[in-house]
Protein backbone atom coordinates (compact mmCIF):
# COMPACT_ATOMS: atom_id res chain seq x y z
CA UNK A 1 0.00 0.00 0.00
CA UNK A 2 2.58 2.26 0.22
CA UNK A 3 4.73 1.53 -3.02
CA UNK A 4 4.34 4.32 -5.63
CA UNK A 5 4.68 4.36 -9.62
CA UNK A 6 8.00 4.27 -11.05
CA UNK A 7 8.13 7.70 -12.81
CA UNK A 8 10.72 8.23 -15.40
CA UNK A 9 11.81 11.55 -17.41
CA UNK A 10 12.08 11.80 -21.27
CA UNK A 11 12.02 15.66 -23.25
CA UNK A 12 11.03 17.40 -20.31
CA UNK A 13 7.75 15.50 -19.45
CA UNK A 14 7.14 12.94 -16.65
CA UNK A 15 5.88 9.32 -17.12
CA UNK A 16 4.72 6.68 -14.83
CA UNK A 17 5.76 3.72 -15.59
CA UNK A 18 3.19 1.83 -14.09
CA UNK A 19 0.56 3.07 -16.10
CA UNK A 20 2.30 2.43 -19.29
CA UNK A 21 2.77 -1.32 -18.14
CA UNK A 22 -0.66 -1.90 -16.95
CA UNK A 23 -2.59 0.24 -20.03
CA UNK A 24 -0.41 -1.95 -22.62
CA UNK A 25 -1.42 -5.40 -20.55
CA UNK A 26 -5.21 -4.00 -20.50
CA UNK A 27 -5.25 -3.62 -23.99
CA UNK A 28 -3.22 -6.56 -25.03
CA UNK A 29 -5.80 -8.80 -22.79
CA UNK A 30 -8.41 -7.11 -24.72
CA UNK A 31 -7.32 -7.99 -27.81
CA UNK A 32 -6.50 -11.32 -26.71
CA UNK A 33 -10.16 -12.14 -25.69
CA UNK A 34 -11.31 -10.19 -28.98
CA UNK A 35 -9.11 -12.30 -30.91
CA UNK A 36 -9.40 -15.87 -29.46
CA UNK A 37 -13.08 -15.48 -29.02
CA UNK A 38 -13.68 -14.54 -32.60
CA UNK A 39 -11.59 -17.30 -33.90
CA UNK A 40 -14.03 -19.86 -36.29
CA UNK A 41 -17.54 -18.43 -35.34
CA UNK A 42 -20.16 -20.10 -36.84
CA UNK A 43 -23.55 -18.99 -37.67
CA UNK A 44 -25.13 -21.12 -34.65
CA UNK A 45 -22.71 -19.94 -31.63
CA UNK A 46 -20.98 -21.54 -28.90
CA UNK A 47 -19.09 -21.27 -25.83
CA UNK A 48 -16.51 -18.40 -26.77
CA UNK A 49 -18.32 -17.01 -29.67
CA UNK A 50 -21.37 -17.01 -27.17
CA UNK A 51 -19.44 -15.03 -24.49
CA UNK A 52 -18.61 -12.47 -27.01
CA UNK A 53 -21.60 -12.01 -28.67
CA UNK A 54 -23.20 -11.60 -25.60
CA UNK A 55 -20.82 -8.56 -24.92
CA UNK A 56 -21.30 -6.97 -28.41
CA UNK A 57 -25.52 -7.19 -27.56
CA UNK A 58 -24.72 -6.09 -24.36
CA UNK A 59 -22.95 -2.90 -25.49
CA UNK A 60 -25.03 -2.41 -28.66
CA UNK A 61 -28.36 -2.17 -26.29
CA UNK A 62 -26.29 0.69 -24.21
CA UNK A 63 -25.78 2.52 -27.30
CA UNK A 64 -29.34 2.07 -28.46
CA UNK A 65 -30.78 3.35 -25.26
CA UNK A 66 -29.29 6.05 -25.45
CA UNK A 67 -29.71 7.63 -29.78
CA UNK A 68 -32.02 6.01 -32.14
CA UNK A 69 -30.80 3.11 -34.13
CA UNK A 70 -29.80 5.43 -37.02
CA UNK A 71 -27.88 7.29 -35.34
CA UNK A 72 -26.16 4.94 -33.01
CA UNK A 73 -25.04 2.15 -35.11
CA UNK A 74 -21.82 3.60 -35.65
CA UNK A 75 -21.22 4.24 -31.83
CA UNK A 76 -21.83 -0.02 -31.15
CA UNK A 77 -17.72 -0.38 -31.92
CA UNK A 78 -17.02 2.15 -29.69
CA UNK A 79 -19.09 1.38 -26.79
CA UNK A 80 -17.59 -2.33 -26.72
CA UNK A 81 -14.05 -1.50 -26.97
CA UNK A 82 -14.98 0.73 -23.99
CA UNK A 83 -16.97 -1.38 -21.94
CA UNK A 84 -13.94 -4.67 -22.23
CA UNK A 85 -10.89 -2.41 -21.98
CA UNK A 86 -12.63 -0.77 -18.29
CA UNK A 87 -13.95 -3.70 -17.20
CA UNK A 88 -10.63 -5.66 -17.17
CA UNK A 89 -8.59 -2.19 -16.00
CA UNK A 90 -10.75 -2.57 -13.28
CA UNK A 91 -10.15 -6.09 -12.53
CA UNK A 92 -6.45 -6.35 -12.60
CA UNK A 93 -5.52 -5.07 -9.57
CA UNK A 94 -7.92 -7.58 -7.58
CA UNK A 95 -6.03 -10.49 -8.95
CA UNK A 96 -2.22 -9.75 -7.53
CA UNK A 97 -0.48 -6.50 -6.76
CA UNK A 98 3.00 -6.44 -7.43
CA UNK A 99 5.78 -3.74 -5.78
CA UNK A 100 9.50 -4.05 -6.36
CA UNK A 101 12.15 -1.49 -4.18
CA UNK A 102 8.88 0.25 -2.98
CA UNK A 103 7.95 0.99 -6.71
CA UNK A 104 4.44 -0.68 -7.57
CA UNK A 105 4.62 -2.29 -11.22
CA UNK A 106 1.15 -3.88 -11.31
CA UNK A 107 -2.26 -2.54 -10.31
CA UNK A 108 -5.55 -1.69 -11.73
CA UNK A 109 -4.87 0.83 -14.33
CA UNK A 110 -8.30 2.70 -13.22
CA UNK A 111 -6.79 3.05 -9.95
CA UNK A 112 -5.01 6.22 -10.93
CA UNK A 113 -6.55 9.78 -11.44
CA UNK A 114 -4.31 10.36 -14.68
CA UNK A 115 -5.86 7.03 -16.50
CA UNK A 116 -9.47 7.95 -15.35
CA UNK A 117 -8.97 11.53 -16.39
CA UNK A 118 -7.31 11.00 -20.21
CA UNK A 119 -10.43 8.58 -20.73
CA UNK A 120 -12.86 11.24 -19.78
CA UNK A 121 -10.95 13.38 -21.72
CA UNK A 122 -10.96 11.53 -24.62
CA UNK A 123 -14.52 10.63 -24.40
CA UNK A 124 -15.25 14.87 -24.06
CA UNK A 125 -13.25 15.31 -27.28
CA UNK A 126 -15.16 12.39 -29.30
CA UNK A 127 -18.19 13.99 -28.36
CA UNK A 128 -17.51 17.36 -29.34
CA UNK A 129 -15.86 15.48 -32.58
CA UNK A 130 -18.27 13.52 -33.63
CA UNK A 131 -21.10 16.96 -32.98
CA UNK A 132 -18.84 18.82 -35.40
CA UNK A 133 -19.06 15.64 -38.05
CA UNK A 134 -22.98 15.50 -37.90
CA UNK A 135 -24.01 19.33 -37.61
CA UNK A 136 -21.40 21.18 -39.20
CA UNK A 137 -19.24 23.43 -37.07
CA UNK A 138 -21.68 26.23 -36.84
CA UNK A 139 -24.84 24.45 -36.46
CA UNK A 140 -23.25 22.31 -33.45
CA UNK A 141 -21.78 25.37 -31.26
CA UNK A 142 -25.10 27.10 -31.59
CA UNK A 143 -27.41 24.08 -30.85
CA UNK A 144 -25.02 23.11 -27.90
CA UNK A 145 -24.06 26.29 -26.75
CA UNK A 146 -26.49 29.13 -27.50
CA UNK A 147 -29.65 27.75 -28.53
CA UNK A 148 -32.50 27.86 -27.23
CA UNK A 149 -31.28 30.44 -23.71
CA UNK A 150 -28.20 32.38 -25.31
CA UNK A 151 -27.58 33.53 -21.52
CA UNK A 152 -26.89 29.94 -19.97
CA UNK A 153 -23.57 29.71 -22.39
CA UNK A 154 -21.58 30.26 -19.59
CA UNK A 155 -23.35 27.48 -17.66
CA UNK A 156 -22.88 25.15 -20.48
CA UNK A 157 -18.94 25.47 -21.23
CA UNK A 158 -18.56 24.66 -17.37
CA UNK A 159 -20.99 22.00 -18.14
CA UNK A 160 -18.03 20.22 -19.96
CA UNK A 161 -15.16 20.57 -17.48
CA UNK A 162 -17.96 19.49 -14.43
CA UNK A 163 -18.78 15.88 -16.71
CA UNK A 164 -14.76 15.61 -17.56
CA UNK A 165 -13.99 15.76 -13.80
CA UNK A 166 -17.22 13.49 -12.33
CA UNK A 167 -16.76 10.94 -15.18
CA UNK A 168 -13.05 10.44 -14.66
CA UNK A 169 -13.33 10.47 -10.90
CA UNK A 170 -16.09 8.45 -10.27
CA UNK A 171 -14.57 5.59 -11.97
CA UNK A 172 -11.42 6.37 -10.15
CA UNK A 173 -12.62 6.53 -6.67
CA UNK A 174 -14.69 3.26 -6.64
CA UNK A 175 -11.86 1.22 -7.90
CA UNK A 176 -9.01 3.27 -5.86
CA UNK A 177 -11.09 2.81 -2.84
CA UNK A 178 -11.62 -0.79 -3.42
CA UNK A 179 -7.65 -1.61 -3.67
CA UNK A 180 -7.24 0.11 -0.46
CA UNK A 181 -9.65 -1.56 1.16
CA UNK A 182 -8.09 -5.19 0.06
CA UNK A 183 -4.60 -3.93 0.80
CA UNK A 184 -6.05 -3.04 4.32
CA UNK A 185 -7.98 -5.95 4.85
CA UNK A 186 -4.65 -8.23 3.88
CA UNK A 187 -2.89 -6.27 6.24
CA UNK A 188 -5.14 -7.32 9.20
CA UNK A 189 -5.18 -10.75 8.27
CA UNK A 190 -1.30 -11.10 8.67
CA UNK A 191 -1.36 -8.64 11.71
CA UNK A 192 -2.03 -10.93 14.39
CA UNK A 193 -1.61 -14.71 13.81
CA UNK A 194 -4.20 -17.50 13.34
CA UNK A 195 -7.13 -15.71 14.58
CA UNK A 196 -7.07 -12.71 12.25
CA UNK A 197 -5.88 -14.95 9.15
CA UNK A 198 -8.82 -17.07 10.24
CA UNK A 199 -11.17 -13.43 10.11
CA UNK A 200 -9.14 -11.70 7.15
CA UNK A 201 -9.02 -14.30 4.15
CA UNK A 202 -13.20 -14.73 4.03
CA UNK A 203 -13.60 -10.91 4.33
CA UNK A 204 -11.16 -10.70 1.82
CA UNK A 205 -12.49 -13.10 -0.56
CA UNK A 206 -16.00 -11.56 0.25
CA UNK A 207 -14.80 -8.14 -0.81
CA UNK A 208 -13.16 -9.16 -3.68
CA UNK A 209 -16.05 -10.20 -5.34
CA UNK A 210 -17.85 -7.17 -4.39
CA UNK A 211 -15.29 -5.51 -6.21
CA UNK A 212 -15.77 -7.80 -9.24
CA UNK A 213 -19.28 -6.69 -9.22
CA UNK A 214 -18.64 -2.61 -8.52
CA UNK A 215 -16.11 -2.89 -11.65
CA UNK A 216 -18.33 -4.24 -13.47
CA UNK A 217 -20.92 -1.57 -12.55
CA UNK A 218 -18.53 1.41 -13.11
CA UNK A 219 -17.43 -0.02 -16.42
CA UNK A 220 -20.98 -0.08 -17.57
CA UNK A 221 -22.08 3.53 -15.98
CA UNK A 222 -18.77 4.99 -17.69
CA UNK A 223 -19.62 3.69 -20.98
CA UNK A 224 -23.25 4.47 -20.88
CA UNK A 225 -22.36 8.50 -19.79
CA UNK A 226 -20.24 8.40 -22.95
CA UNK A 227 -23.24 7.55 -24.95
CA UNK A 228 -25.53 9.64 -23.44
CA UNK A 229 -23.19 12.55 -24.04
CA UNK A 230 -22.27 11.52 -27.83
CA UNK A 231 -25.91 11.02 -28.24
CA UNK A 232 -26.59 14.79 -26.92
CA UNK A 233 -24.00 16.46 -29.39
CA UNK A 234 -25.07 14.30 -32.48
CA UNK A 235 -28.88 14.77 -32.07
CA UNK A 236 -29.25 18.43 -30.99
CA UNK A 237 -29.91 19.65 -35.13
CA UNK A 238 -32.54 16.23 -34.59
CA UNK A 239 -33.91 17.76 -31.49
CA UNK A 240 -34.48 21.58 -32.79
CA UNK A 241 -36.43 20.05 -35.78
CA UNK A 242 -38.83 17.71 -33.36
CA UNK A 243 -39.25 20.78 -31.21
CA UNK A 244 -40.03 23.19 -34.93
CA UNK A 245 -42.61 20.56 -35.96
CA UNK A 246 -44.28 20.45 -32.67
CA UNK A 247 -44.76 23.79 -32.89
CA UNK A 248 -45.65 23.72 -35.86
CA UNK A 249 -48.21 21.13 -35.37
CA UNK A 250 -49.46 22.90 -31.96
CA UNK A 251 -50.28 26.28 -34.02
CA UNK A 252 -52.02 23.67 -36.23
CA UNK A 253 -54.49 22.78 -33.81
Amino acid sequence: MESESKIVEFLGLHFSVTNMIVTASACVIVFLVAFICTRNMKLKPTGKQNFIEWIADFSGNIVSSAMPERVGNRFKLLAFTLIMFIFVSNQMGLVFVLSIDDYQFWKSPTADPIVTLSLAFMVILLTHYFGVQEQGFKDYFLNSYIRPVPFLFPVKVLEEFTNTLTLALRLFGNIYAGEILLGLIAQLANSHGLFTWIVGVPLEIVWQAFSVFIGSIQAFVFTTLTMVYISHKVEGEENEKKEEIAKNVGVAE
